[in-house]
């Protein structure tokens, strides 16, 4: 039995156990559309902004969920893997809105009621809860499946995208390191058993050594939510394979 069917049988599994127990089968795009959620992806945001973070808004989120639906999708869980994994990306941010500190807890403790409020089941709230609670690389770690994911799409986005100036770069190794990522790629190589992150950093705006300086710690957490997979972490650095 083929993959993609075993992937709607895992779906129309989940229909019927959510109908028995009168739960939702919610999905990434209920999320986007809950106005309660979106303020708090904005809002959150926002504060970052006002103390000189990186974006952490709509677009990152959007890019994290992205990835953690395809890594997942890549290792060959089911389908309905993939969206929760792809929900908890989306959503492990929200903690920034009452601090940066401790902001994968607070980001969890955030989740649980609105959605339960929702009508998701309770072990899937359970599991978006712990991936989003333990995807910081200070006191986190890649618990289950959902958290390896998220924990390997968040940490591969870098990108000059998220700086929203560049009137600091100079002063500001975060925002130069950024801004010199003019390619970031997270892919789950077919048929290895690695995972691959590839950059190209302009040098010229950023060192190599300066990325390392503040994403080694970052790197680390990848390898072992690769590892969680039972696949081994790659970076690429413009063409420069480190492994």
């Amino acid at each position: 039995m083929g993959r993609e069917h075993m992937s709607e049988l895992d779906t129309s599994k989940s229909e019927t156990h959510a109908q028995n127990r009168g739960t939702k089968i919610i999905t990434l795009s209920d999320i986007k559309a809950n106005p309660e959620l979106t303020f708090l992806v904005q809002k959150a945001d926002g504060a970052m902004e006002a103390i000189g973070y990186t974006e952490h808004g709509q677009r990152h989120t959007g890019v994290a969920a992205t990835r953690a639906r395809e890594v997942l999708l890549g290792v060959g869980a089911a389908q309905r893997r993939a969206e929760l994994g792809a929900i908890a990306a989306y959503l492990h941010d929200i903690g920034n809105i009452i601090n940066r500190g401790y902001h994968a807890q607070t980001a969890a403790v955030l989740v649980y009621p609105l959605l339960t409020k929702l009508g998701m089941p309770l072990e899937e709230v359970c599991d978006v809860i712990t991936a989003i609670g333990n995807h910081d690389e200070k006191d986190g770690a890649p618990v289950n499946d959902l958290c390896a994911a998220v924990i390997l799409a968040d940490k591969s986005d870098v990108h000059r995208s998220r700086v929203r100036t560049t009137e600091y770069l100079r002063q500001d190794i975060h925002d130069r390191v950024n801004f010199a990522a003019t390619r970031s790629r997270l892919a789950v190589n077919s048929g290895t058993d690695i995972i691959s992150l590839s950059l190209t950093i302009d040098t010229e705006i950023s060192s190599v050594m300066e990325y390392f300086e503040i994403f080694l710690s970052r790197m680390v957490v990848c390898r072992r939510a690769a590892e969680y997979f039972k696949h081994q972490f790659e970076l690429e650095i413009n063409g420069q394979r480190l492994s």
